[in-house]
């Protein structure tokens, strides 16, 4: 159940300005969700797509950062000229939410193509962020009701999947997965299924040994630390309804493994989230609709869908760092009985907090270590339930861990 009292502000880029993205955020508006939103945009293009749709009404409630365009547009017709204002709204998103202005960034579909075109190598908005964010993983994953589908390789040409499907490539997406259903989804042990990357996951190496010599390994290593993991499995079979009801996500080798099956099942209503960065970040998941943009022939059903997932997530940030305040009080009381002498400020709790968040390399490790030698050590994603980062179950002595080491970074 929420806060009622916490209300998340939420950033949202509008995207290529001649797709529908600026169409899917005006029919958002309608939905009245529970967030303070401010959505990036030009005015001109917003005027002028309000009174194609329809909708001059919602303008009333719209919260617009001007990010105006160099040159007019035009409705599906794209203009390379237009190219850095899309690059901007990204900017001036990330920096916000990294700043803590925002609580999460939700993001309209661009067109990779003309920013290509423009100059500029754009491989997709997760490699952009993370280079901004200074991430230094990032994992694709898409949800919907149905599922969660994550991704060991993202926008690669297929020719170069199976050289990208490496031990340590697998280890540390089920690190960032497996820490992220966690801490952003608030799910307590979450079970992973993974897929194989060869028909009938290899065959026993009739069809191919990736299996064998790369992913079988891997997921050892994994459950050798405690990660519950169903796999590898064959594509073709992981996404029925009896693996689905077992799992919180299902992990594929590459982007058209998995990403099919979810939008055939969800399309309109799915969302693309960003795992691994220091900041909460949703996205739709369909591109720009160059041939829709200003018809009203659109489903919004994804933004929304987006901007709940991001309420969502904003929420369990919100809970978790309430919790961490509860404890701060109850120590700070502990210590005024004894002689402990430590006294931590709601700032100091809050970096704690985003520590736990933020830094995962060098917090999480400490309850989740991947070893750096994968050949010949297990990788220990959680090596006791009363070390893992949940601080609502540590209490005691974690809690005293945390506090001695959010004391070492502050001095």
């Amino acid at each position: 159940m929420h806060m009622s009292s916490f209300i998340p502000k939420i950033i949202i880029t509008s995207g290529e300005p001649s797709g529908i993205g600026p169409d899917v955020c005006l029919h958002l508006l309608k939905a009245k969700l529970p967030a303070r939103i401010s959505i990036l945009g030009d005015s001109v293009v917003f005027g002028q797509r309000a009174e194609q749709l329809g909708l001059q009404d919602v303008l009333n409630d719209l919260n617009l950062i001007s990010v105006p365009t160099k040159l007019p547009v035009v409705a599906g017709r794209l203009d390379v000229t237009n190219v850095p204002m899309v690059l901007e709204q990204l900017d001036i998103a990330v920096q916000s939410c990294m700043s803590k202005k925002y609580h999460a960034m939700v993001t309209a579909p661009l067109h990779k193509g003309i920013i290509n075109e423009a100059g500029h190598a754009f491989t997709g908005h997760t490699e952009y962020l993370a280079q901004k964010t200074m991430a230094e993983k990032p994992v694709m994953m898409l949800a919907c009701d149905a599922m969660r589908v994550a991704l060991v390789t993202t926008h690669l040409p297929l020719e170069k999947v199976p050289a990208a499907i490496t031990q340590e490539n697998i280890l540390k997406v089920l690190e960032i997965l497996y820490n992220d259903l966690k801490l952003r989804f608030g799910i307590k042990s979450p079970v992973i299924a993974v897929c194989g990357l060869n028909p009938h996951a290899g065959e026993q190496g009739h069809l191919g040994r990736t299996e064998i010599e790369v992913i079988e390994p891997s997921l050892h290593l994994a459950r050798e630390s405690g990660l519950d993991i169903l796999g590898p499995l064959p594509a073709d079979t992981a996404f029925t309804p009896k693996i689905l009801d077992q799992v919180d996500a299902v992990l594929c080798m590459y982007h058209d493994q998995g990403l099919p099956v979810l939008k055939y099942a969800s399309f309109g209503r799915g969302t693309n989230i960003t795992l691994g960065l220091p900041i909460i970040r949703t996205s739709v998941d369909h591109g720009t609709a160059l041939d829709l943009a200003g018809t009203g022939r659109i489903d919004p059903g994804s933004m929304i869908a987006a901007v709940e997932n991001a309420i969502e997530m904003a929420h369990v940030y919100q809970s978790r760092k309430q919790r961490l305040k509860k404890r701060k009080k109850a120590q700070t009381v502990s210590n005024e009985e004894g002689d402990s002498g430590i006294n931590l400020s709601d700032d100091d709790i809050q970096k704690m907090f985003d520590l736990s968040l933020e830094e995962q390399q060098n917090v999480m490790e400490r309850a989740l270590p991947l070893e750096k030698n994968t050949e010949t050590n297990s990788t220990n994603f959680r090596k006791k339930e009363n070390q893992e980062i949940e601080f609502e179950s540590t209490m005691g002595s974690a809690l005293d861990e945390a506090i001695k080491s959010m004391k070492n970074v502050l001095t």
